[in-house]
């Protein structure tokens, strides 16, 4: 028998919320995934698949016969008290309007709705499932997302359980189009240079050599890169300790092409340096 911890994720949320999605993705990162599993079953399931897998993914939500989120939190703290397990909550939202939409694309009707109209299922779910979301380890805001950003969210969030470290994914965005909701940190980096300002800069990227050389002869720049090097140095073995196996780190600027990619790319070449595993998403970067 091993006596490395069992990680075991339990996975719920709003219908529709990418649930389904979401076992896939860790399915396909080799844990062992029940999907819509009656919660009466977990503790069987885990004393049968015992010595035969140490990564498990088990969903759990409204679908589910007798679903009940006071008892799914009950069972998830008596398994994080045993010695053996290490367990994580993925509990998945989005906004009603999206919700709508996906219901109305695929035209199911809602597991708390069979006759009513969707609007309604959402309505009673949120209610339902409320106690569920402020007690869940990690919510995530799919609203947004292509099936590729929860992909990126979701792989870097189980791998970095089953390989005890801590994932980091940079990113650089434009406050124009909104704050990245996934961001745990996010650094405003618009007081710096705008290289937008400058006609042959304009139409390149943070990406590009020259950008990022305007950038960085800003007076200010190196003591502002110190300053996050220094918090990073201080936050990461915390965030570590607690047991945090992903940290999202947003840098914004006005278009999200110049300053905040420059600022991003710098401190992923800072973290790789340290031989800490870093993901990068430009999303104002179509094409990266």
């Amino acid at each position: 028998m091993t006596s490395e911890r069992k990680v075991i994720i339990f996975v719920t949320g709003l219908s529709g919320a990418g649930i389904s999605s979401t076992m896939k993705i860790l399915e396909d990162m080799g844990y062992s995934a029940f999907d819509n599993l009656p919660l009466s079953l977990v503790p069987s399931l885990l004393e049968k698949e015992h010595d035969a897998t140490n990564h498990f993914a088990i969903s759990i939500d409204t679908r589910s016969p007798h679903f009940d989120p006071m008892r799914l939190m009950e069972t998830v703290q008596q398994l994080s008290a045993d010695d053996l397990y290490t367990i994580k909550t993925v509990f998945l939202v989005a906004d009603d309007a999206i919700l709508l939409k996906r219901f109305n694309e695929t035209r199911r009707t809602h597991p708390l709705a069979k006759d009513r109209p969707v609007v309604d299922g959402i309505a009673a779910e949120k209610s339902l499932l409320f106690p569920l979301k402020h007690e869940a380890g990690y919510v995530i805001d799919t609203s947004e997302y292509s099936i590729h950003d929860l992909r990126r969210v979701i792989e870097g969030f189980a791998g970095g359980l089953r390989h005890k470290k801590l994932n980091i994914s940079l990113m650089s965005f434009s406050y124009r189009y909104g704050l990245p909701r996934e961001a745990d940190l996010v650094l405003d980096v618009r007081f710096l240079h705008n290289p937008n300002w400058i006609i042959t800069l304009k139409d390149k990227t943070g990406l590009e050599e020259a950008v990022q050389n305007y950038v960085k002869e800003d007076a200010s720049y190196d003591a502002f890169l110190l300053s996050i090097k220094t918090m990073l140095e201080t936050v990461l073995p915390r965030y570590l300790a607690e047991g945090k196996s992903y940290l999202t780190i947003a840098f914004g600027c006005t278009g999200g092409r110049h300053r905040s990619v420059t600022v991003c790319e710098d401190i992923a070449a800072y973290l790789r340096h340290k031989n800490l595993p870093v993901h990068i998403h430009h999303r104002e970067i179509k094409a990266s």
